[in-house]
């Protein structure tokens, strides 16, 4: 038998395959074996859509389409049983989502030369701080999966995957907090691991405690668009009637990637021409409703997206925004950022301690926080849960994007 382990991540995606002893991950972009989890659909073309960074590509050219992203991040809310517009139709967000997995399941046939219907599907902890929304959607995550073509479907917690992968490098035993920071969640668990324990078929006595929130790199990058970029777009202003603050309602939809297709319509290109003429700083007000005129929304939230990463590793970023007007920039301290994600860290931090805590131990108990999914790598982040176990060794490091697919693939194995 051969089996999958599949990463459907807010932001990247993976997919590996297990046969006969081995796991390995597929290449899904030329030889790289992770690929933005993104579609593009031209409005112009008939042959289907583009994925990864050829949909990206696509948009950033000026292709006339329509760029979907973060389709994860809305699998438990109403918006997933929304449809998005493409040309003269529509399409059903669980139809886009259906497309991407089966694009990944052809990858996967191709490096396995074979048909493969079985599969390990990693999923956060929470999916949404709400239970019913969690609950429905790993079912709409099931349902999709199935429709892409798996008939077989095991649900593993992410960061248990992380775990397992991470458990082959250790010689002693090990209390670990697990903290997997994604683009739409982040999970913890509190795991024993060791080479006493690696070997065994059932792992749940030595998973102590999971926790989780349905928060992450996307929420990341709306906090640091509002408070770096959309007051340059009247975010913050005044209309001259009455004082009046300018609505914040189209820049919270613009400035989250799973609602910024949403804005694009002639109702809201209606109400930000009437709001640019009453407003006190009418300039700033017009390029907000360019943003929305041009289909710039994608462009904006990359532009963010890449200085957060910029300063993960800089002190300072620049923000170009001359796609939108001549000369237009910003430029972003890390000090700007750790401000504008300081509710969400805090709220990390707060996860982190309680699953610790569920743990039945105390802080100094932990001997290792491993560290995955791209947002840890944000120093804020990475300080924030330090905090939960200061004396406890961090660990995880450029594979950290890896590190769930080549785990899920591996527990696949165990399906073989």
């Amino acid at each position: 038998m051969i089996a999958c382990g599949l990463d459907f991540g807010t932001s990247n995606s993976a997919i590996g395959v297990a046969c006969d002893g081995t796991a390995a991950l597929a290449p899904v972009e030329a030889d790289s074996t992770l690929m933005p989890s993104a579609v593009f659909f031209d409005d112009e073309a008939k042959d289907g859509a583009l994925f990864g960074t050829a949909a990206i590509a696509a948009y950033i050219g000026q292709t006339d389409g329509r760029l979907m992203r973060a389709l994860k991040s809305v699998l438990g809310s109403p918006l997933i049983d929304e449809e998005t517009r493409l040309g003269g139709g529509k399409l059903a967000l669980t139809k886009v989502g259906e497309m991407f997995l089966r694009h990944l399941k052809h990858k996967a046939e191709a490096f396995a030369g074979r048909e493969i219907t079985a599969v390990v599907q990693g999923r956060p902890v929470r999916f949404d701080d709400d239970d019913r929304a969690d609950a429905r959607a790993q079912a709409v995550l099931e349902a999709i999966v199935r429709q892409a073509g798996f008939r077989d479907i095991a649900f593993v917690y992410e960061p248990i995957a992380a775990v397992h992968l991470y458990e082959q490098t250790v010689r002693s035993e090990e209390l670990v907090l697990v903290a997997d920071i994604g683009g739409g969640t982040s999970d913890f668990s509190v795991v024993r691991v060791g080479p006493r324990h690696r070997g065994r078929a059932d792992r749940g006595d030595d998973v102590l405690a999971t926790a989780g929130l349905g928060l992450g790199g996307t929420d990341f990058d709306a906090a640091f668009s509002r408070a770096a970029v959309m007051p340059l777009l009247g975010l913050g202003t005044r209309l001259v009637e009455k004082n009046l603050p300018m609505p914040v309602a189209p820049y919270n939809e613009l400035a989250t990637w799973a609602t910024i297709n949403f804005a694009y319509t002639h109702k809201n290109e209606r109400e930000l021409a009437r709001l640019a003429a009453l407003a006190c700083e009418p300039e700033k007000v017009k390029r907000l409703l360019n943003v929305v005129r041009l289909r710039l929304g994608h462009r904006l939230a990359f532009t963010v997206e890449d200085a957060k990463i910029a300063l993960s590793t800089e002190d300072s970023a620049r923000l170009p925004l001359t796609f939108l007007e001549a000369a237009l920039a910003v430029t972003a301290q890390r000090v700007d950022l750790d401000r504008a994600i300081e509710a969400g860290t805090e709220r990390l931090w707060q996860t982190a301690r309680d699953c610790v805590a569920a743990a039945g131990l105390g802080p100094s108990a932990i001997d290792t926080i491993l560290l995955t999914g791209g947002s840890s790598r944000v120093p804020a982040v990475r300080a924030a849960i330090g905090r939960a176990a200061p004396s406890a060794r961090p660990a995880g490091g450029a594979d950290d994007l890896l590190s769930v697919p080549l785990g899920l693939t591996q527990m696949a194995g165990r399906m073989t």
